[in-house]
């Protein structure tokens, strides 16, 4: 699992995006261009009553589809795809201000006891926020492997530059075109039957939720009681969301319902201002994107899905929470870390690493940091040699377990699927895994023994097999705290 920050489209942003989204039961696609300054809607176009094939759809969107997608894509005049994120959950972390690849460590075993299923069937991303106070805010996007293996296999056949979560779209078209700001803020994107809820904070997406009451719901047509049951329930939903979102004083956020004028949208903001929420209507500045067919603040609404997922693409922006990174990319980038990915940290390192070893050394700095302060007082030149050599003593006693992790992750190991580490202290270290063949095998023991600060590597082939498989153990020693003297 890696924080997401690649570019959508590498050197340059494109000059044309389609794109296409599955919003409630039905597809819908746009085509947007920049023409010097400013962006154009070409055309919008939603699928014909009860067409759901996506390459049909695509075809008639003007997108090439089978082998003739792939050259498409390398050209500046690009598509893009949108998940509907009903599909993917969402956790916010805080984690100590460390380097990346320790947040990591820290994110995956922070997120894998929460996670609904078991973490060989999900597929994550994360990205982090703004650090406060030595801390770091973490959003992490999680979503069932085979849920999101079928959608690529479904968009595939037109080969998007990039897959996008229908709630990115939200946030960015809010930002874009319905006078959205960098503050702290919760977006409200209704839709027939369900509502999807943003948390922005800096222009972010940092979580999301979603509602099952929609606009028809608060519609005329619902009848007078079912539409004042719904505008009470959706009320109390939102509070409920809200405080999921770590709100516990809801009076000081600010909320925006993206809205077409509509009454329905009206009763949302009335109900959700009259249960003490700061709630305003965000209606769309039509001048802000150029149309043919004079597109009007309705039409804006109705496409703000993949209108918002084409101007990210058109923007050239850092792509974050890409869930799809491991099952849609390049086959010789996916190869180097497919084997990593795989790695389900045990139990053991998880107890050990992140609690029991941070509480030790967290004492034991305690009690120098109080030595520290003795030397200040009274400092002099041997005291100040004596306090520099107790700082790289203690350096030398921390196990730095999860840069341990990194390095076996820096390994060229073509082939190795890691199942399980476990480390504790005065017990050599244990993984396990599978391999194609014993050629790669003996090849991942011998990086292994070269690689610093490792020792003593044995390895044993099991007989049973996984597949066309080699299942295998391995053990070895980390410096001196693997070894019966590290004990205690």
């Amino acid at each position: 699992m890696k924080e997401m920050s690649k570019s959508v489209t590498g050197a340059s942003a494109p000059a044309a995006v389609t794109a296409i989204a599955q919003v409630e039961d039905e597809l819908k696609a746009v085509r947007l261009v920049r023409r010097g300054g400013a962006v154009e809607l070409v055309w919008a176009r939603s699928a014909d009553a009860g067409e759901t094939d996506v390459r049909t759809f695509a075809g008639k969107s003007g997108l090439s589809v089978g082998a003739g997608a792939r050259r498409a894509a390398q050209q500046r005049d690009v598509a893009v795809a949108g998940f509907d994120s009903a599909g993917v959950v969402f956790y916010r972390l805080t984690v100590p201000a460390v380097k990346e690849g320790e947040i990591a460590a820290i994110v995956r075993l922070q997120v894998e006891a929460r996670l609904p299923l078991p973490l060989e069937q999900m597929e994550m991303a994360w990205c982090r926020g703004r650090e406060r106070n030595g801390e770091v805010g973490v959003t992490v996007a999680a979503g069932r492997r085979e849920q999101l293996q079928r959608f690529v296999d479904t968009v595939g056949v037109f080969r998007p530059a990039q897959i996008f979560l229908d709630s990115q779209g939200i946030v960015k078209v809010w930002r874009t075109l319905f006078s959205g700001n960098d503050g702290p803020a919760v977006v409200v994107s209704a839709q027939g039957r369900n509502t999807r809820v943003c948390m922005v904070e800096g222009g972010r997406l940092v979580n999301a939720a979603g509602l099952d009451v929609g606009i028809e719901d608060l519609s005329a047509g619902a009848g007078a009681s079912q539409q004042a049951e719904a505008a009470d329930r959706f009320a109390q939903d939102m509070m409920g969301v809200l405080r999921l979102f770590g709100y516990s004083d809801t009076s000081g956020i600010d909320v925006f319902v993206l809205s077409d004028g509509g009454k329905a949208v009206e009763a949302m903001v009335s109900s959700l201002a009259s249960a003490g929420l700061n709630a305003t209507a965000a209606l769309p500045r039509v001048e802000k994107l150029k149309s043919r067919a004079g597109r009007g603040a309705e039409d804006i609404y109705e496409y703000r899905v993949p209108i918002g997922l084409a101007l990210i693409a058109l923007d050239g922006e850092a792509t974050e929470l890409n869930v799809f990174e491991g099952l849609y990319e390049g086959a010789e980038a996916k190869a180097k870390k497919r084997w990593y990915r795989s790695l389900k940290v045990t139990g053991v390192i998880a107890a050990v690493t992140v609690l029991l070893l941070a509480l030790i050394f967290y004492a034991l700095d305690a009690a120098s940091y109080r030595r520290f302060e003795r030397l200040e007082r009274t400092a002099d030149l041997e005291q100040l040699i004596q306090r520099e050599a107790l700082v790289k003593a203690i350096a030398r006693r921390r196990p730095d377990v999860l840069g341990l992790l990194n390095q076996i992750n820096d390994l060229e190991s073509k082939g190795i699927l890691l199942d399980s580490f476990t480390f504790k202290m005065g017990e050599p270290a244990i993984i396990t895994g599978q391999a194609d063949d014993r050629a790669q095998l003996h090849g991942f023991e011998k990086l292994l023994e070269q690689s610093k600060d490792i020792s003593e590597v044995k390895m044993t082939p099991s007989p049973e097999t996984k597949g066309d498989k080699i299942n295998f153990t391995i053990t070895f020693h980390y410096k001196e705290f693997t070894k019966k003297q590290a004990r205690g």
